[in-house]
This record gives C-alpha cells, sequence and structure tokens, in this order.
C-alpha cells in the first residue's frame, strides 16, 4: 500500500514537471515580449467562375517576428468587394511559423454571387476602374493558451487585371 502511494505521487510529480516544462515555451506568448505575427493576403486564384457557384483559392501569408516558433491552429475570414460580401470562412489547417521566419498557406473558398449579380455586373462595367476590397479575420495560434491575433487589410483590385482578353 505504502509502495503504491509513493508511486502514484511520483508520477503525479513527473506529470506536473513534465507540463509545467513543456508550458515553458508558451511563456512568450502570455507576456508582453510577444510580437503579433504579420497575416497578409498574397494572392487571389479563381478556379471556376459558374453563374451559381465560384471557387477561389486565397494565399496567406505570416510571417513571425518572434525569437520563438509559432504553432498556427487556423484561420477565420471574412472577405468584401465594395461592401458586397464575398466569402466568409474559417480553415482548421494546423502549422507551425519557424522563428523569425515565414510560412504561406493555402485556403478554398467556394461562395455563390447570385444574390450579388447586379452589383457585380454594374463592378465588372468598367474593368479598369479599380474596385475596393477588405479583408477581415483572425489566426488561432498557440497551442494550449493560444492567442488570437486580429487582422484588418484593406485595398483595390483591377478586374481587367484578371479577365481574359
Amino acid at each position: 500500500m505504502f509502495y503504491q502511494a509513493q508511486m502514484t505521487r511520483i508520477l503525479s510529480l513527473m506529470l506536473f514537471f513534465g507540463l509545467f516544462s513543456g508550458l515553458s515555451g508558451c511563456s512568450t506568448w502570455l507576456s508582453s515580449s510577444f510580437e503579433d505575427p504579420d497575416v497578409r493576403l498574397v494572392k487571389v486564384d479563381v478556379l471556376r467562375a459558374k453563374l451559381l457557384e465560384q471557387r477561389f483559392v486565397l494565399r496567406f501569408r505570416i510571417d513571425n517576428p518572434n525569437g520563438v516558433s509559432l504553432p498556427v491552429r487556423g484561420l477565420n475570414y471574412v472577405v468584401h468587394l465594395n461592401e458586397v460580401m464575398l466569402a466568409e470562412g474559417e480553415s482548421e489547417t494546423w502549422f507551425t511559423v519557424p522563428a523569425h521566419g515565414h510560412h504561406e498557406f493555402d485556403v478554398p473558398v467556394r461562395t455563390n454571387l447570385w444574390r450579388h449579380v447586379r452589383q457585380v455586373v454594374k463592378l465588372l462595367e468598367q474593368p479598369d476602374q479599380p474596385i475596393s476590397y477588405r479583408l477581415q479575420g483572425e489566426v488561432k495560434t498557440g497551442l494550449l493558451f493560444g492567442r488570437r491575433v486580429h487582422m484588418a487589410r484593406n485595398g483595390v483590385i483591377i478586374p481587367g487585371d484578371f479577365l481574359p482578353e
């Protein structure tokens, strides 16, 4: 009986110290020295554009300015074109961004612009005129005690650059 209690105590202490030492790497995420990673949309590929369904691939880049690797657990996003919601969704892809490094990843997007067809056609009537876009979202980082890094980007695209001649 004494042996079993002693063994349980030793295993409990080993488990406690194992968790404590494993979480010591997470301390930079909880401290003020952690810098938020920079998240950017770097490319949009149109895979298929039919009347009732459009498929895109959004390519994101995450730059990690920290001295420790950064585990990423996913991404939530919303994309607007001239205040018309193009897409919203979530990516549950897990990966690790190396310390002082970057990682690019693709997010497949499927949308239906049928309810916005008038607005989209009006935007495309002048293919040389810029169309504003807005990307908002958050990146889920960390393992046990993660942070949510908010992102917001605004810009313009010129539809003529994406239309075949």
